[in-house]
């Protein structure tokens, strides 16, 4: 039962990620580099402190709780910069190929590398026993998103060049693919620092909230490097000017703090929902890949309701389905094993 509750969690938590591109459509007439580096203010900083806060026990406080291992604490930050790139490079695969096939590509190659470097760190030997089981569900997550990126492949293939931009402006699926297999490559570090910061934990501190300070040293990591090239893009194209338009700020800031708000839910949610999987088990390691899966599912349900796959064929439709399918066999294959 426990098992389910964390499983639901990290779901309620993935719905609210792959809903945070949604609110991208209400802000208006500002540059995307000024509304990626303003929801990454409220994303990565606001909403990431806010939770820490609560991971703080009665009569210490968050400074405390960051010094009981500075090193893990700066190791945290330092993955946290490069997933930032990976972060930078993950919304330009949503501009490039859509919500759905972008966020499927990305989040793929990101819950691999996510899920399996941290097992090898550990010493995990991923060809027997346990280690294998996990290395099997996440080739067979992969197997689903691949199967998902085909049919994004076949809704190319089929589309006129005015149909691909009426469903995504800036569609361009070569460049789209390279941006978001670098995107997956570096996000995966976000995993890496959580793993880093595993040691900022104070005894008296909530078990559910345990992880939200090395949760908040990653995402300072990512703001950091997000906000340098936003700023520097706000100056090459003459784009300070957005941040003036005062009659705007309060729709844009609104929708803005949403996106970061749904952004931040699925690592509320992961951290919560682990609290309730049993420590060491297949499942809490396989849990990253549990939420990049639950991610692409959700991101293609976005795709259907914004019509990005308006038009395609009943083939390309039930391949996607197919692949959706997949996925959430995936999510539970891990439970099917006794450790």
């Amino acid at each position: 039962m426990n098992t389910l509750i964390g499983l639901v969690i990290i779901a309620i938590g993935s719905f609210g990620q792959s809903s945070s591109y949604v609110p991208i459509n209400k802000v208006k007439e500002w540059s995307w580099e000024s509304f990626w580096l303003t929801q990454g203010l409220f994303a990565w900083l606001i909403f990431p402190l806010l939770g820490a806060l609560l991971a703080v026990p009665e009569g210490s406080s968050l400074a405390q709780v960051l010094a009981v291992d500075p090193p893990a604490a700066l190791k945290a930050l330092g993955f946290g910069v490069l997933w930032g790139i990976g972060g930078l490079t993950f919304g330009l695969s949503m501009r490039y190929l859509g919500v759905a096939l972008g966020q499927s590509i990305a989040l793929g190659t990101c819950s691999a590398f996510g899920t399996v470097i941290p097992a090898i760190m550990k010493g995990t030997d991923l060809f027997h026993g346990s280690g294998l089981i996990l290395l099997a569900g996440v080739c067979i997550t992969l197997a689903g998103i691949s199967v998902i990126g085909y049919a994004g492949s076949l809704r190319a293939r089929n589309m006129t060049e005015e149909e691909k931009k009426a469903a995504v402006k800036d569609f361009a699926l070569t460049k789209g693919m390279l941006v978001a297999l670098l995107a997956g490559v570096m996000s995966a570090c976000f995993a890496l620092g959580l793993e880093a910061g595993e040691p900022l934990v104070v005894s008296g501190g909530s078990e559910l909230f345990k992880t939200l300070p090395a949760t908040l040293m990653v995402t300072c990591g990512g703001f950091l490097t997000n906000a340098i090239y936003c700023l520097y893009q706000n100056g090459k194209n003459r784009t300070f000017g957005d941040y003036g338009k005062t009659s705007l700020l309060p729709n844009n800031l609104a929708f803005c703090a949403l996106a970061g708000l749904l952004w931040y839910c699925q690592f509320f949610g992961l951290g919560m929902g682990k609290s309730f999987l049993e420590p060491g088990s297949v499942m809490m390691a396989f849990s990253w890949c549990i939420l990049m899966a639950l991610n692409v599912t959700f991101s293609n349900v976005w795709g259907i309701v914004l019509k990005e796959w308006k038009g395609v064929s009943r083939t390309t439709i039930l391949v996607l389905v197919a692949g959706l399918v997949v996925l959430i066999f995936s999510l539970i294959f891990p439970n099917l094993f006794k450790n």
